[in-house]
């Protein structure tokens, strides 16, 4: 297609799309057809990472003791959404979201691939395209979003519920494909079902694309030719200098796996910070959109206490479910990583009344910190349930019944879905127009603190007993949620006329 095409391509789609799927914009089935496959791959293969992670050597895992594989797991989890501030500038100002979309999937693909082939390095490979790809996935599909609706439309709470929905779909049915296939054939032959999945999402996206608003190929806010290429020649200098350093470190023997780690959670407090100062130094933010940018501060937090304890449903509860938790429910024998699918169940299955439960309310719903408040609470709740099985065992060898994970599951799915749509919804309404896909980068930065932080805490579990690292964890949680709800006064001023 030539240059000019590309100019006269119309930015938003066909006037009949605005209604076409389930009262929302067609081009939000294309999206959430997107992340239903994304979903699949990425949390298809992270139920059996740190299962993987900690298998005996002789069963085909890496051999890692259980604190130790549940902060690698982390560590990945935080490089993943560290990647997504790139991504986001990416799309802002070299790629477009179209794009930086596109490329991302492929990458995301190809690192799937990678991890089928049963080799440490291939897996390395693999677990470093796939955090590039999700980088410059994440923050762009959900920008693409955001801009299916103008900022008034009471729709978008719903549509972003019932996007998240589809993004649950595939976190459902992730795990069962791979957790099986882990289980019973090979770890690596469950990393090849995720690649699998990535691919046919790539397919729909391409094949969906006349639906989707601002496809322009040209980003929004495009550097100019000059100061293009230098900064494409800076990144791909600055990639090679970092992976020249890194081999270096790597043979002297100083790169060590607890170093790395380490050096992502500092980069995870660092980046937020540095972030969120230059935003609010920027000439192109205006008085009015820097001061909505301060609750979104507190908004910010709040997704990080959550996700502390959201990601570990797939990390320390995968491991308490491998060791101490029945796989068996009325007589049905299943692999552990089963337990991942409950998540995405009861996700799937209350998006849609939560959706329902806000288009009823309308104006008269939940103020949107409030939602996220209630998430973190929740949160926290799921993690205290878990101090009850946990507790009066003389030693490590009891089995609780599979009712208390899936119950945790059941309080962790629902402040999943209050937190995360009412989150990415108000970070597209808060956001700066000059930033808008950097801003929703910014959200995905709060779940790269929360991996940072995690890869530190859980070296605590299996040092510490399990009724005190789920209730002291829970319990702050809790806290925070509650401190956020007698702020409420305050965000709802500064963030109005946001809702």
């Amino acid at each position: 297609m030539s240059h000019t095409a590309h100019d006269t391509e119309p930015a938003q789609p066909p006037p009949g799309d605005d209604h076409a799927f389930f009262g929302q914009p067609r081009g939000l089935m294309t999206l959430s057809g997107l992340e239903v496959w994304e979903r699949f791959s990425f949390l298809g293969m992270q139920a059996i990472l740190v299962l993987f992670f900690a298998d005996k050597v002789s069963n085909g895992g890496m051999g890692m003791d259980p604190g130790t594989a549940a902060s690698v797991s982390a560590a990945y989890g935080t490089l993943v959404y560290l990647v997504s501030v790139a991504g986001g500038w990416l799309a802002d100002r070299i790629l477009g979201s179209y794009r930086a979309v596109l490329y991302g999937g492929i990458l995301i693909a190809c690192g799937h691939y990678s991890m089928a082939v049963p080799t440490d390095a291939m897996t390395w490979v693999g677990l470093g395209l796939i955090s590039a790809g999700t980088g410059l996935l994440k923050p762009n599909v959900a920008s693409m979003v955001g801009k299916l609706y103008r900022t008034e439309d009471e729709r978008r709470d719903a549509g972003f519920a019932l996007y998240y929905m589809g993004i649950n779909i595939g976190a459902f049915a992730g795990p069962l494909i791979t957790g099986w296939l882990g289980e019973h054939a090979s770890w690596h032959w469950g990393f090849s079902a995720a690649a699998i999945g990535m691919t046919f999402g790539l397919i729909q996206y391409v094949a969906g694309r006349r639906h989707l608003a601002g496809r322009k190929h040209a980003a929004e806010f495009a550097l100019a030719p000059a100061a293009m290429r230098r900064a494409i020649g800076l990144i791909v200098g600055g990639a090679v200098a970092v992976a020249v350093v890194a081999t270096a470190l790597v043979l002297a023997g100083w790169l060590t796996m607890d170093r790395f780690v380490d050096v992502l959670t500092v980069v995870s407090v660092i980046a937020p910070v540095v972030y969120f100062v230059v935003m609010f130094r920027s000439p192109r933010v205006s008085a009015e959109e820097r001061g909505r940018l301060r609750p979104y501060v507190v908004l910010f937090l709040g997704s990080v206490v959550f996700n502390f304890i959201l990601f570990q449903a797939y990390s320390t509860m995968m491991l308490l479910a491998s060791t101490n938790a029945r796989t068996e429910i009325l007589g049905f024998h299943f692999p552990a990583s089963w337990y991942a699918s409950a998540l995405g169940a009861f996700e799937v299955a209350l998006a849609p009344v939560v959706a329902a439960v806000w288009a009823r309310m309308g104006t008269r719903q939940p103020h949107a910190s409030n939602k996220i408040a209630f998430g973190v609470i929740l949160g926290g709740l799921s993690f205290l349930l878990m101090v009850i099985p946990t507790s009066g065992h003389s030693g490590d060898t009891y089995r609780m019944a599979a009712w208390w994970i899936v119950g945790s599951y059941l309080l962790l799915g629902l402040g999943d879905i209050l937190l995360e749509t009412s989150g990415m919804s108000a970070t597209t309404k808060l956001a700066p127009k000059a930033f808008a896909s950097q801003t929703m980068a910014l959200w995905f930065l709060s779940l790269a603190l929360a991996n940072g932080i995690q890869a530190q805490i859980v070296k605590l579990y299996g040092e510490v007993s399990n009724p005190a690292y789920f209730g002291v964890n829970g319990a702050i949680a809790v806290a925070a949620g509650v401190a956020m709800i007698a702020a409420a006064p305050w965000l709802k001023r500064t963030m109005h006329p946001v809702h």
